[in-house]
C-alpha cells in the first residue's frame, strides 16, 4: 500500500492586511495591493515602515506624477459668465420700463371722416371711433403701478440671473479644485469631492490605450485633457482633465503601462 503525503501549499502573510496568501503571490487577493512594490518590501524589511509620515511612504511608491485639474480649464466659463454678469447688470441698471413702447399714449381727438356728397369734415359715428380706439389701445402701454411692477421685476431678474453664474462658477471651480490624480508605476489613483470624499484607483497593467485632447485655447493657456481607455469594469475609460504639463502625464502612463505588462506577463488582446 502506498503512502503519499500531502505537502501544504507554501503561504504568507500580506504586510499591508496580514491575511494568509500564497507566497509566490504578487498581488493579495484581499486588499488588493502589489505585493513587489518598494513599500511592500519596506514593510516586510520593517513593520512599523507604515507608521511613517504620508509623504515619505508616496517617496517610495514612486509617485511619477501628480497633478490637479488647472483652474484655466474654466477659461470658457468664466467668458461666457461675464457675458451673463454683463446682462444681468443691463437687466439692473438700465430703465426698460422709460422705453417709448411702455409709455401711455396722449388721449386722442375724436376722428372725424369727410362726406362724399358734401365734401366736408363730419364727426365720425360710434363705429369708426372704436375701430379708432382698438388700433391706437394696440400700442403696448403701461399705467404708473405696472411700470412699478415692471421695474422691481427687472431688477430681481437681474440680480437672479448674477447670482445662479456666480454659484455655477463657484461650483465648477470647487470641483476642479478638489480634484487630485496621482501616478505611480503601478496604479493611477485619483480622488474626488469635497464632503463626500471618494478615492479610487486604477491598476497600471489594465490601461490598454491612451490619447491626448488639446483645442486651440488649451495650446494658448498650457493645458490639456489625457484619455485612458482600460479593461477594468467600473472605469473602462478614464479622463484626466484640464492639466498642465498634458504630454509629460501621457509618456509616464504609456511607459509605465509598458513595464506593467512587462511585469505582470499581461497580454491586451485587440
Amino acid at each position: 500500500m502506498e503512502i503519499t503525503t500531502y505537502n501544504p501549499p507554501q503561504t504568507k502573510q500580506c504586510p499591508f492586511c496580514a491575511e494568509t496568501i500564497q507566497a509566490a503571490a504578487v498581488k493579495c487577493r484581499f486588499c488588493n495591493e502589489f505585493l513587489n512594490s518598494n513599500r511592500a518590501k519596506a514593510l516586510q524589511a520593517n513593520p512599523a515602515y507604515d507608521s511613517q509620515p504620508d509623504n515619505a511612504q508616496k517617496t517610495a511608491d514612486g509617485i511619477l506624477f501628480v497633478a490637479r485639474p488647472s483652474f484655466l480649464a474654466m477659461t470658457g466659463s468664466v467668458i461666457r459668465g461675464l457675458l451673463f454678469l454683463a446682462l444681468a447688470a443691463f437687466l439692473i441698471r438700465y430703465p426698460i420700463e422709460e422705453l417709448s413702447i411702455f409709455q401711455q399714449s396722449e388721449p386722442l381727438a375724436p376722428p372725424t371722416v369727410t362726406s362724399p356728397e358734401t365734401d366736408a369734415a363730419a364727426p365720425a359715428t360710434d363705429s369708426v371711433i372704436a375701430e379708432t380706439t382698438t388700433k391706437a389701445s394696440s400700442k403696448l402701454a403701461l399705467n404708473e403701478h405696472q411700470l412699478v411692477l415692471f421695474r422691481r421685476y427687472r431688477i430681481i431678474a437681474g440680480l437672479g440671473l448674477a447670482a445662479l453664474v456666480i454659484l455655477m462658477l463657484l461650483t465648477k471651480m470647487t470641483r476642479l479644485k478638489t480634484t487630485c490624480y496621482e501616478v505611480s508605476a503601478d496604479r493611477i489613483e485619483w480622488s474626488r469631492g469635497l464632503l463626500d470624499r471618494k478615492v479610487d484607483n486604477l491598476d497600471m497593467f489594465r490601461v490598454i490605450d491612451l490619447k491626448m485632447r488639446r483645442s486651440l485655447l488649451d495650446c494658448i493657456v498650457g493645458i490639456g485633457t489625457v484619455t485612458i481607455i482600460t479593461t477594468d469594469k467600473t472605469d473602462p475609460e478614464f479622463t484626466f482633465e484640464k492639466i498642465r504639463n498634458p504630454r509629460k502625464l501621457y509618456d509616464v502612463i504609456k511607459k509605465a503601462s509598458l513595464e506593467a505588462d512587462r511585469r505582470s506577463n499581461a497580454v491586451h488582446l485587440e
